[in-house]
């Protein structure tokens, strides 16, 4: 996740539930919900799972900040012979920044134990015409892994009608000046709008941000438009993490791990694995999620108090 220059403080998770609830609509049907199992950690369900799936924020990080332990406990499972990837909607940051910033904050992934949702979206490019995308995106981490030709979105109205599509990777530079004029330009005349990060908001250090899928689908509700999504909880970034996932580990003994019932959960259960939610960190921040799973019919396999 991108950390979005608009910043909804006190960790409203009420207000981002229902912002979540309001679009139901365009995210995947959850698997029938069952009981929750409570456990402590990680380390209380290592024996159910042999590949661990773990969102970044509310899991590994809040902000700049690793979660307490968290490093030693996944360095454990690794002991005990468990795969342990990141499965993150964090489009807005090119791989070698995301990279840099597990390796800053102690962790020790390696290049193939991350799947973002932005090599999911720039995977999909592949498959498609080539066109001047206009960009969503933070200048400041440049160009890299983007596609030749795409350009930043900024305050220039004439570069929002010269686009020939467009894609959300972060919403960290975006405005209300710039959403502004991007409908404007919807509805002047629609094109494909491609999103790299569904998540509505982000867990940061002085609340939660409002990040591109909160942009998206007001794109959608004003204009029609249907934007197409690449993150967490759509199939596309799960499709890819299997491809990393061990030979002939089943459904089963997989377990997504994160700290929100709309993507990470939601996401995990839709793609056939088992689910953990993180309560006391992240999205509830150590709230009793059970009412907002009752509310969502969105039901964990376990919640955990802590990563």
């Amino acid at each position: 996740m991108s950390t979005g220059a608009a910043v909804i403080t006190g960790q409203d998770a009420a207000w981002a539930f229902n912002e979540y609830h309001a679009v139901r609509h365009r995210l995947p049907a959850p698997r029938p919900a069952a009981a929750s199992l409570r456990a402590e950690n990680l380390d209380a369900i290592a024996d159910e799972f042999d590949v661990f799936l773990l969102d970044a924020f509310g899991v590994l990080n809040i902000g700049e900040t690793a979660i307490p332990g968290v490093v030693e406990r996944i360095d454990g499972l690794r002991r005990l012979g468990k795969q342990v990837l990141v499965v993150t909607n964090a489009a807005g940051y090119p791989s070698s920044a995301l990279h840099a910033r597990y390796q800053r904050l102690g962790y020790s992934f390696a290049t193939a134990d991350v799947v973002s949702s932005r090599m999911a979206l720039l995977a999909a490019l592949d498959a498609l015409p080539h066109r001047r995308w206009g960009l969503v995106a933070a200048s400041a981490f440049g160009r890299e892994e983007l596609p030749d030709g795409a350009f930043f979105l900024e305050d220039d109205r004439e570069a929002y009608a010269e686009a020939e599509g467009f894609l959300m990777f972060g919403a960290s530079a975006w405005t209300e000046t710039r959403q502004a004029l991007l409908e404007g330009a919807l509805r002047a005349r629609p094109r494909e709008l491609l999103v790299g990060n569904p998540d509505l908001v982000a867990p940061v250090e002085a609340g939660l941000s409002r990040e591109p899928g909160h942009y998206a689908h007001r794109l959608a509700d004003a204009t029609g438009i249907a934007p197409v999504f690449y993150g967490k909880p759509f199939p596309a970034i799960f499709d890819m993490a299997r491809t990393r996932i061990r030979p002939g580990v089943p459904d089963h003994r997989v377990v997504m791990v994160g700290d929100t019932l709309h993507t990470d959960i939601l996401g995990g259960s839709a793609a056939g694995f088992r689910t953990a939610l993180i309560q006391g960190y992240g999205f509830f921040d150590g709230g009793d999620p059970a009412e907002a799973i009752a509310r969502s019919g969105i039901a964990p396999d376990f919640i955990l108090a802590r990563p």
